[in-house]
């Protein structure tokens, strides 16, 4: 890059090959945008080469998934026991079962009450008459068998709950199909209210929220950096100049998505924002510099030429230190993270290779702008002015900016033995999003839609699931897991043994227990086999019948909570369950969705301090100091504990969303720091004391920090507009932190280095026509 400054004539002719080789690229990438989609996939934040995910998955091929349901309440404030209401009900669920990819329709309509009487007959009745004429006595019955209420019915008697099962591992068309299908056919219907829930409509009403989303950052966040850069250079030039380069390289990181087929994930909804506001700081930075130049010079070539060595390497620095940041994300174990943080990270290499290439090409091949001061102007610049008053301030006042900082350091540090670290299923959306209000209504109501599974293994290779021994451990687990854990059992060997057993004493729930000899088991055995055409036995039983499962679901408790009776289940197990006979997996979706979660607190404090130690290192080489290493390390760390702190105080969960707001933050903050010592190290490098140097770092590179960080801050807080919490808070926390850096970066960081820091002398001689 350097062998075009050699001389004008050289870079005239470099400037268009390299602007036909940028157009080129840009068309090119443009053009595969048309390949970028979009992606909610719970499984992908499975936590990656885990022995448990590898357990599920091979699990899940023995049986069915546990997640590819839907669960439909249906209201009806008078009371469900109304004849008009369970006729509507039984179109309703007939139009259901009829639409495609729709496997099963289960209610409180098919249900019948199993007898079973000597010598093997067998008959059922139906909970609910066919004509529905008899529904003061069939309410009776129906709520005397405690297994239909709180699964079919409510126990208040309002709503009534549907289960539908729809086709395994269905593709993102067909889910969107399926899902329009039946708004079509509530809108059919006059109920009182139809509540959803489930991961086929949470998949689409996540992808259709981050869809509009994505599209509404782009466009405010290009109209923020308009506004932003018209008040920063005042002129059309300062607007259009910057914005092709910020556009470019968004264009360039959408098109190497569509390229390589990788789809926007809900993290990478934050994608436009972050790209543009990134983008925009190396841009201020480059056309700050250049501008103060071409008063001095009034020449582009040479005032290029300056630009480029005062700000080259700190541009360089800052966009590797924001693009490691990123990169460190590879070491949470959660593939959308993985994969947001490597976009993000060659999002900044992109924009920094533009901003050094094609911005240098657009400043010499476009007219000067209009609007720009003299030297004789700048004496009483209202940035010259104000940062020159602060300077003096924050000199005179060594001691209260150490103290300020210290007090800051402590309070933020109690604050953070405060965080906790918590997930929900609807976490991400906040409560006044209407399908959060559905999935918390079947929480309160039917027993919830987070899934509960825990597949059993048989060790003693004598026997089968069939053997009253096996059974009787299986019966004590499912005992604790509804009286003591709070699941709803809803599909299991035992609880259908139960249901046998209670038929075979003419339906009296007293006997709706399990079987307590071999011989009323073995007799059992067939008819359950037979049962639904044999798809039950192949739900809950593999064929070598030494694996079954006992699958339910609980209320969206919370990680903690979950973590928290799980481990008391598992204490359970050690010490009242045969590990001889049987051993006992908990598994399932959302047990391998929260297990991310205990992930992340490692994996972030390792991708921080990979950060970290990288920054320190590059510093350490920049300055051969080890003083200068700390003290430029500190001011960016001090940010993070702030947010810790706040994020503790105001009870702000470490999640998935929150937690990577860490490394991001450090990436993006220090880029301040390596500014202002780049100019700081070359104002020694020509022979300046210390506090001119200091003096002269502060007046130039203060502006530009102050406009980046503004810009960057005003950037990230158009994620508050999200309706997904993650995004809201990864906005409002991450422009706090910048503030902060900011703030220390002014304040903290010269008296650190006026204090701690002792360059070498140097001898050289300044020429008279040294540009400062």
């Amino acid at each position: 890059m350097l062998k075009m400054f050699e001389t004008e004539a050289k870079f005239k002719k470099s400037s268009r090959i390299i602007l036909i080789l940028v157009l080129f690229i840009t068309g090119f990438l443009a053009f595969q945008i048309k390949n970028l989609l979009f992606d909610y996939d719970f499984e992908k934040f499975f936590p990656a080469n885990d022995e448990e995910t590898e357990f599920f998955f091979n699990y899940r091929q023995k049986f069915e998934s546990d997640n590819d349901f839907l669960l439909i309440a249906i209201e009806n404030k008078t009371g469900i026991f109304d004849k008009k209401f369970l006729k509507n009900l039984e179109k309703y669920s007939s139009n259901l079962k009829n639409i495609k990819n729709v496997e099963s329709v289960t209610s409180i309509l098919d249900q019948k009450q199993l007898f079973v009487y000597p010598g093997g007959l067998s008959a059922s009745v139906p909970y609910l008459d066919s004509n529905f004429n008899k529904l003061k006595e069939d309410s009776v019955r129906i709520y005397n068998n405690k297994e239909l209420i709180n699964t079919f019915i409510a126990k208040d008697g309002e709503s009534v709950c549907l289960l539908l099962k729809h086709t395994d591992y269905i593709s993102k068309n067909k889910s969107d199909k399926l899902i329009k299908n039946i708004e079509i056919l509530n809108k059919k219907f006059s109920f009182d209210r139809i509540r959803i829930a489930g991961k086929t409509i949470g998949q689409k009403y996540y992808v259709d929220k981050m869809s509009f989303e994505m599209s509404l950052f782009m466009g405010l966040s290009f109209i923020l950096i308009i506004l932003f850069l018209y008040i920063a250079f005042k002129s059309l030039w300062g607007v259009l100049l910057p914005q092709v380069v910020i556009i470019f390289a968004m264009l360039w990181i959408m098109g190497l998505m569509g390229l390589f087929h990788e789809p926007i994930n809900l993290i990478l909804v934050t994608l436009p924002s972050i790209m543009f506001v990134v983008s925009m700081s190396d841009v201020i930075h480059f056309v700050s510099r250049y501008l103060d130049a071409l008063r001095f010079t009034g020449k582009k070539y040479e005032s290029i030429l300056i630009t480029f060595k005062e700000v080259g390497m700190s541009t360089f620095l800052t966009s590797l230190t924001t693009a490691i940041g990123f990169y460190s994300l590879y070491f949470v174990n959660v593939q959308p993270i993985q994969i947001f943080g490597i976009i993000t990270g060659t999002g900044v290499i992109v924009a920094f290779l533009l901003t050094i290439s094609l911005l240098p090409v657009l400043i010499y091949l476009s007219p000067n702008p209009k609007f720009i001061l003299k030297p004789k102007n700048l004496e009483g610049h209202f940035w010259k002015k104000y940062l020159t008053t602060s300077f003096i301030v924050i000199l005179k006042n060594r001691k209260k900016a150490l103290f300020f900082s210290f007090v800051v350091f402590i309070v933020s540090l109690l604050g953070t033995y405060m965080i906790d670290t918590d997930n929900y299923l609807m976490d991400d959306l906040k409560d006044g999003e209407e399908l959060k209000k559905d999935f918390n209504f079947l929480d309160d109501h039917y027993g919830g839609v987070r899934p509960f599974e825990l597949a059993i293994t048989i060790k003693d290779t004598s026997k089968t699931v069939w053997d009253k021994e096996v059974l009787q451990e299986v019966d004590k687990l499912e005992n604790y897991c509804e009286k003591v854990y709070g699941a709803k059992i809803k599909l299991s060997l035992v609880q259908i043994l139960r249901l046998f057993n209670k038929a075979s004493n003419s339906g009296d729930p007293n006997f709706a227990v399990l079987p307590t000899s071999q011989r009323k088991i073995n007799q059992v055995r067939k008819p359950i086999r037979l049962l639904n055409k044999g798809k039950f036995y192949h739900q809950i039983i593999d064929s070598s019948e030494t694996v079954f499962r006992v699958s339910g679901s609980i209320p969206d408790w919370g990680n903690h909570k979950v973590n928290d009776k799980n481990v008391k289940l598992k204490k359970f197990i050690s010490e009242n369950i045969n590990a001889s006979l049987i051993k006992v997996n908990i598994t399932g979706t959302a047990h391998l969705f929260d297990k991310n979660i205990r992930y992340l607190s490692h994996s972030l404090v390792l991708g921080l301090l990979i950060s970290i130690i990288i920054v320190a290192f590059i510093m350490g080489i920049l300055y051969k100091s080890i003083s200068m290493t700390l003290i430029s390390i500190i001011p960016n760390i001090l940010p993070l504990v702030i947010i810790a702190g706040i994020m503790g105080f105001a009870g702000i969960d470490l999640k998935v969303s929150t937690s990577i707001i860490f490394v991001i933050a450090f990436g993006i903050a220090v880029d301040d720091t390596i500014h202002f010592l780049g100019k700081f190290k070359l104002e020694l490098n020509k022979g300046r004391s210390k506090i001119y140097a200091l003096k002269r770092a502060y007046l130039t590179t203060g502006k530009a920090m102050i406009l980046t960080t503004l810009i960057l801050c005003a950037g990230f807080l158009l994620l508050i507009l999200s309706s997904f919490l993650g995004t809201f808070y990864m906005g409002l926390l991450l422009c706090i932190t910048l503030f902060a850096a900011l703030i220390f970066d002014l304040t903290l960081l010269p008296v650190l280095i006026l204090l701690f820091y002792k360059p070498k002398k140097k001898e050289i001689v300044i020429p008279n026509n040294t540009i400062v």
